[in-house]
């Protein structure tokens, strides 16, 4: 293959992307990309703005970054930016851009934090640009602000796992060199899934900000925590250099001027810095897609036979014929079964933040609710200490007579009970008394299982409504919930009738 079929692979991926994205498919073809993790503030917008030479993202405190934002850098003489969710629209404005990123992820996550898997396509066409395709996911966190879930943490974990896991993926690492790397956020969840260091790609960021005396000099050549693929060092702008609208331009050149006069990097100067990053990351993701496109191929080639076949099954399709009707029943009941295991082991696609529901209710009416009622029952002591006295007196009967005058001439200093029985009570008295304590468990355990039902009958609406959405089953939700009402009744009246 030559150099001009290199230059087109990335541009071939991209048209893949795009081609499942405006389908609203996942691809599972496991396209060659690169990921860009790291913590919240780490510099990841900056080292993105430098490559375009614009600022185009959002930027604010806390996290900025609620959807995965697939960018797309097409070198062009011309320069615009395009979305795949505005066709035909060109954004020569790059603050138009920033505006409908932030619009397009209000859009689906709401405008006080949220955040959605779901990736915004842009593409930017410019001079200034290399041939490149990156993936800039939310920053990690740790503390959940505005109405975002407690457990945001770990939504944003299981959102980069879902791109980093895959071997097909570079890992663009990005870490602050003002921080210790060994509590890097971006290094640690990328060691979790290429211990080897194979996939990775390092970026220290805010060189300039060290201590002084201070320098990672052993960071980038690589001895501290070496990475296969190395570490590259950028000085973005600060603060109140963004705040100030200080030329991107003018910052690159500052950031060569730094890497030539600091004594700790000038002998790696020509290895550092934002224009060798972008081109080592254009080589590193054409070499790799070059490596995975065999095995791409030949994925393709199965999938594209396989849904030949399936069409060529509807070639003589009549919708009158019963086989397929009852297929596609078993489907749907399948898929019912599915969705309802679904609800109750909790991994559905579909999470209620307002209310608990499903597997989470019925756990919490065993863990909270049935411990209440329980502590909720009244105990006597003094009065069962009163009933085990009269059961075992019960169970000897008339042979308490003979069972007193023996005490009285062996052991007058014994009580009664103790001497009549020893150190055991009678099992028939010690069986009377625990019937009787379990009987007090029956109206809790009744209540409990009432809750549990009602939330089975809840999530069985959930999931028949999805068949009744396809309108190939008319009424068959309805006549579920009356079904699933004759069960409730059957069930109480065995709990009613049932000896406990």
């Amino acid at each position: 293959m030559g150099n001009r079929g290199m230059e087109d692979l990335i541009p071939l991926i991209n048209k893949l992307q795009d081609a499942f994205s405006s389908i609203g498919q996942t691809c599972n073809l496991d396209l060659p990309q690169i990921a860009v993790v790291g913590g919240q503030s780490a510099g990841k917008s900056s080292v993105l703005e430098n490559f375009v030479g614009r600022d185009f993202l959002p930027r604010g405190s806390g996290i900025v970054t609620r959807r995965p934002l697939i960018l797309q850098l097409v070198n062009s003489k011309a320069e615009y930016a395009e979305f795949l969710h505005c066709k035909g629209r060109k954004f020569v404005d790059f603050d138009e851009v920033r505006l409908e990123i932030e619009a397009e992820t209000d859009r689906l996550t709401g405008t006080n934090k949220g955040i959605s898997p779901i990736p915004i396509n842009l593409r930017v066409y410019s001079p200034n640009v290399l041939n490149l395709t990156l993936i800039d996911l939310p920053g990690m966190t740790k503390v959940a602000v505005g109405d975002q879930p407690h457990d945001i943490e770990h939504q944003i974990r299981d959102m980069l796992m879902q791109f980093i896991t895959k071997e097909s993926c570079l890992i663009l690492a990005v870490t602050p060199a003002n921080t210790d790397l060994a509590n890097s956020d971006a290094l640690k969840i990328a060691k979790e899934v290429d211990p080897q260091g194979l996939r990775t790609i390092g970026v220290i960021t805010k060189l300039d900000l060290m201590d002084e005396g201070t320098d990672a000099r052993d960071i980038l050549e690589n001895k501290l925590l070496p990475l296969r693929r190395g570490y590259i060092g950028v000085v973005n702008r600060s603060q109140k250099d963004i705040d100030g609208k200080k030329d991107i331009r003018a910052a690159l050149a500052a950031e060569r001027k730094f890497f030539l006069s600091h004594p700790a990097y000038r002998h790696i100067a020509e290895r550092m810095g934002t224009p060798h990053l972008q081109k080592t990351l254009n080589q590193q993701l054409t070499n790799h897609i070059r490596d995975t496109l065999p095995g791409l191929r030949s994925k393709l080639q199965s999938q594209l036979l396989s849904l030949e076949k399936e069409v060529d099954e509807y070639k003589n399709f009549r919708p009158d014929d019963p086989t397929r009707k009852t297929k596609a029943l078993l489907q749907m009941v399948q898929q019912f079964g599915v969705d309802f295991e679904k609800c109750i082991e909790g991994s559905g696609d579909q999470v209620d933040t307002s209310n608990l529901s499903g597997g989470a209710k019925i756990n919490r009416i065993f863990h909270e609710r049935f411990p209440f009622e329980l502590v909720k029952m009244e105990f006597d002591e003094k009065e069962l200490r009163k009933e085990i006295s009269y059961a075992i007196k019960n169970i000897h009967g008339v042979r308490q007579v003979e069972t007193e005058r023996r005490r009285i001439t062996c052991s007058p200093h014994l009580p009664f009970a103790v001497f009549m029985t020893g150190l055991f009570t009678p099992d028939l008295a010690f069986e009377a008394i625990v019937k009787k304590q379990i009987i007090k468990l029956k109206e809790p355990c009744l209540k409990c299982i009432d809750l549990v039902i009602q939330e089975l009958i809840n999530t069985v609406r959930q999931c028949t409504n999805k068949v009744s959405l396809h309108g190939l089953l008319p009424g068959c939700h309805t006549r579920t919930y009356t079904e699933t009402g004759k069960l409730q009744s059957c069930q109480w009246a065995l709990y009613v009738k049932q000896p406990f």
